[in-house]
């Protein structure tokens, strides 16, 4: 496994490749970005990692700072993994001055949700992303393949918009959700959990599985009941010491709120929600 610094060493490194397949991370990996690299190799003839903890899509007041950085803990991980080449830039390789050029998706996707609760997030995330793809993909000749992992099930969305909106020639897919043995949804924010913290959070899942049968069980009432069933779930984790920020149901085509014509077709369907459970914010969803 190579491991890189620069986009030029980048590029160098993929020049004798035809069809890179690409998994962007910020480090401090898990088994779910480990499963999205095993499923990255048949994909290409030359399997890419990134490791770049994005300074534009944390917010003031979030963790950047106190994000963990375990580069070489990762490297080994992807090594085993099956990874070809890892690109782990400085910041200031990737932004050598002020970025102000920037990718704003729009509103209808990216202000909602994850965007609403996290201003400017998806600005931050699509800007990253696109310039990332300009360094791994500028020397491809086939195929380009990137993955994004379901947990993230806004961003991956918003990012497969780009990509269309952008006429990127490149395939986006979707690796399923990862889980420990209780169900909790593996995340690199796991790590700030204590102990009785880790215990609870398996809740987040259970909250939202229990909103998935509700909302089956409203059937053709799910829009006029849809409120109310949001509302309960989200008091059921706050009574329990959690702070939600949002526990709904939505298309999967839009994220938008489903419509009675919607009921008929709950696999078109997912619940999403995002809570904070001490001081870490867990974010965790099932398509029904």
């Amino acid at each position: 496994m190579k491991l890189v610094h620069t986009i030029e060493d980048l590029r160098t490194a993929l020049r004798p490749f035809d069809a890179p397949a690409f998994v962007p991370t910020m480090g401090n990996l898990h088994e779910g970005h480990l499963d999205l690299v095993r499923a990255a190799q048949p994909l290409g003839d030359v399997t890419v990692s990134s490791i770049f903890v994005n300074r534009l899509q944390f917010a003031p007041h979030e963790d950047f700072d106190s994000y963990p950085r375990t580069l070489q803990a990762d490297c080994d991980r992807l090594e085993r993994a099956g990874c070809d080449v890892v690109f782990a830039p400085l910041e200031k390789e990737l932004y050598p001055e002020p970025q102000v050029f920037k990718v704003h998706p729009p509103a209808d996707l990216a202000d909602i949700l994850e965007g609403h609760f996290r201003p400017g997030f998806f600005i931050g995330v699509c800007t990253v992303v696109m310039k990332l793809f300009q360094c791994v993909f500028s020397e491809a000749k086939g195929p380009r393949h990137a993955l994004f992992g379901k947990k993230d099930y806004q961003q991956q969305m918003v990012i497969r918009r780009m990509v269309q909106q952008f006429a990127l020639p490149i395939t986006i897919v979707a690796g399923e959700t990862q889980r420990a043995a209780d169900g909790l949804a593996l995340s690199s924010r796991n790590g700030y959990l204590s102990e009785s913290e880790r215990a609870e959070a398996v809740q987040l899942s259970l909250a939202l599985r229990g909103l998935a049968r509700d909302a089956l069980a409203a059937a053709d009432a799910l829009p006029r009941q849809l409120a109310g069933l949001e509302a309960r779930a989200m008091h059921a984790l706050a009574t329990r010491g959690w702070q939600p920020d949002y526990l709904t149901v939505r298309r999967r085509a839009d994220l938008q709120p489903p419509q009675a014509s919607d009921a008929s077709t709950p696999q078109s369907l997912v619940v999403l929600g995002a809570a904070r459970l001490g001081n870490t914010r867990l974010i965790d969803n099932f398509e029904i």
